[in-house]
């Protein structure tokens, strides 16, 4: 028996019984389709995250100065930042342990009915805090340049400190003191996606800061553009200041890289379970059926053997057989996986992505599971008698 004869010997044993073929073929082609899907999915959804991630974090950079290293970085500072190309905002803070504990009152009587003091942390930071936050003026505005120029004693609320100190409207020029010292109320900060320790803060111009022993920048708070993080990270200290760059500790996120290989690894690894799980189902159903298959041509085989066919003739044609089920269910299976992950891209707005190495090796997969399924079945076959099988 040539291969031509095998060839054909095996499609029509593959086409004799078409209905069952078709459905030997659905284990392996939801086998197939689960894997490609699953596997699909989750790098798209992967990639979602790091995208998200991106967005939320990968952009944020923040740089502590030490309590010795203080005058080293000035309150103009950051400007040298802006010049970078990838910086989208920055700021310059200054907070202490002593600031972050000291009692504030929204007016000097004593009300019984109302709590109107409290003890709050109290920064000082340069105009260009909301941006450098991602925050946004809920009421009134932000003090300016020529609030830090002139020195004047004005406050910024976080949104929660001006909850607690009962502080609702800008019109009346509201005032707080913070030991014993007045400052204007100009404006309330919520909104932030940054610092969120600031919505409980009060927060002031450096001038007026220096008052309350906020004299010295002790971090920095910068924005990139996406991609841009790990490059400002080290420019950062540079453009600081250039004589102690090495001593300023720069906290980055981490990049995007690792990040994505994190998740997608992660998310990878369980669909990747669940593929073979389907896999395995397919690969026992195209065994259990190659199996009765050939007890039901137990007469065929030994008809034959008799007529002069070697047991690896009959091995090899349920072998192939069993092979083309398989190749079958795979091309088909990678076909529905790819529309699938397409599908529930286009439904979740996703980019999709998707391995076309992982497409095109579907089919030789799907043919590999039908060989090993029929391995059993056909060595079955090869070992029968013919006199036993005639009989």
């Amino acid at each position: 028996m040539d291969i031509r004869d095998l060839w054909s010997e095996a499609l029509a044993g593959v086409l004799a019984r078409p209905v069952r073929s078709a459905l030997t073929t659905l284990g392996t082609v939801l086998g197939i389709t689960t894997l490609v899907v699953t596997l699909g999915v989750a790098a798209t959804a992967g990639n979602q995250i790091v995208g998200r991630f991106d967005e939320l974090t990968a952009t944020a950079i923040t740089v502590d100065v030490p309590g010795r290293l203080g005058p080293a970085v000035g309150w103009d500072s950051h400007a040298g930042l802006l010049r970078l190309r990838g910086v989208v905002s920055a700021a310059a803070v200054a907070q202490t342990d002593a600031s972050s504990n000291l009692r504030v009152t929204s007016n000097t009587l004593v009300d019984p009915t109302r709590v109107t003091g409290q003890t709050l942390a109290v920064v000082a930071a340069t105009p260009e805090l909301p941006g450098a936050v991602l925050g946004r003026m809920t009421r009134g505005r932000f003090f300016d340049a020529g609030h830090v120029r002139r020195g004047d004693r004005v406050a910024v609320l976080g949104e929660q400190a001006a909850e607690m100190l009962g502080v609702a409207r800008m019109e009346s020029a509201p005032a707080v003191f913070v030991e014993g010292r007045a400052y204007t109320v100009i404006g309330v900060l919520g909104g932030l996606r940054r610092e969120q320790a600031l919505s409980t803060a009060v927060i002031v111009p450096p001038t007026a800061g220096a008052q309350l022993g906020l004299k010295h920048v002790s971090r920095v708070l910068v924005n990139t553009t996406l991609g841009a993080a790990e490059l400002i990270a080290r420019q950062a200290p540079l453009a600081l200041s250039p004589g102690h760059a090495t001593e300023l500790q720069v906290i980055a996120p981490p990049t995007p890289k690792r990040a994505r290989d994190a998740v997608q690894d992660d998310v990878d690894g369980l669909f990747l379970i669940l593929g073979l799980v389907s896999l395995v189902v397919g690969a026992v159903g195209i065994a259990n059926v190659t199996l009765v298959t050939v007890m039901e041509r137990v007469a065929e085989i030994g008809l034959r053997r008799a007529l002069g066919a070697a047991r690896r003739h009959v091995a090899a044609q349920f072998l192939l057989e069993s092979t083309l089920i398989g190749l079958a269910g795979g091309v088909v299976g990678s076909g529905l996986g790819v529309v699938t992950v397409v599908a529930v891209s286009a439904v979740r707005d996703w980019t999709p992505v998707l391995d076309v190495r992982l497409a095109l090796a579907a089919p030789l997969a799907g043919a590999a599971v039908g060989l090993l399924a029929g391995l059993h079945p056909s060595l079955r076959a090869a070992r029968m008698e013919p006199v036993d099988a005639l009989r």
